[in-house]
């Protein structure tokens, strides 16, 4: 009984060390056949979400006031479009991802989920270096002031990458069930912007109307990471358990239904 006891931890811990490796491998093989090692190569993973963010702030500070509702229209950009990003890149990177990786699970180790912790991890890291990058360039040349508090957007920021994964999770599952649900979700991915907070904020909205913005686990994330940045400058409303629990719920069932897919895979 004792020697038995003493194996368990050791064997689950080689499991966790083969499925690092096996998401390790995956991630520089996506780096590899997405960016190639010509011009900048893996760099791309953090200027693609610097080009998006970086256009879509020029020209609404361009076009838009200074100030909306006596908050940077600068910050207000940066701080939505960039957790906006990371969802919908996620999203976009896990439609069709195992008909595009099928050949893969021919490999013993190699899993579905794997598979979309590796691209889905790219694509967050890639965001998260981008966010970091445009705060300090908008902040260096006086667009943008230092954060208030920058324990909630590191929290914020969790948050959308726990979010992104889930959804990332349950698209990929879905659009290999039916190809009607690879455009649905497509159209979703546009129509959702309105309810993910990235152009709006919750207390924008009248009293009676906020609560649906309030549904978006997104637009909660968003004003967790305004919070952060304006302070008690601005008029932000989260709600920290919703989020919580609403988050992990949408995890929950995305690793449910990841784990029961590979039937359905075609692998050619």
């Amino acid at each position: 009984m004792t020697n038995i006891k003493h194996r368990k931890p050791a064997s689950l811990w080689k499991c966790f060390c083969l499925q690092y490796k096996v998401i390790h491998a995956l991630i520089l093989r996506e780096l590899h056949t997405r960016y190639g090692r010509e011009n900048i190569g893996f760099l791309w993973v953090i200027g693609e979400p610097i080009l998006f963010c970086a256009g879509v702030t020029i020209v609404w500070t361009a076009i838009r006031p200074a100030r909306e509702h006596g908050l940077a229209m600068t910050a207000l950009v940066v701080t939505g479009y960039l957790p906006l990003t990371m969802w919908r890149h996620c999203l976009g990177r896990a439609i069709k991802a195992y008909e595009a990786n099928g050949s893969l699970l021919f490999h013993r180790q190699v899993t579905p989920f794997d598979i979309i912790t590796a691209r889905t991890f790219l694509e967050i890291i890639g965001t998260i270096m981008a966010a970091i990058i445009l705060h300090c360039s908008a902040i260096a040349f006086g667009y943008m002031k230092p954060p208030a508090d920058y324990s909630l957007i590191f929290l914020g920021y969790f948050y959308q990458s726990l979010f992104s994964f889930a959804t990332a999770l349950l698209a990929a599952s879905v659009t290999e069930i039916s190809d009607l649900f690879e455009k649905i979700i497509g159209v979703l991915g546009y129509l959702s912007i309105p309810l993910s907070g990235a152009f709006i904020m919750v207390s924008w909205l009248p009293l009676k109307y906020q609560w649906i913005l309030l549904l978006s686990p997104m637009a909660n994330n968003t004003e967790m990471i305004r919070a952060g940045q304006f302070g008690i400058g601005a008029r932000v409303r989260y709600d920290l358990f919703y989020d919580t629990w609403s988050t992990l719920l949408l995890l929950l069932l995305g690793i449910m239904v990841t784990s029961n897919i590979r039937k359905h895979i075609e692998i050619v």
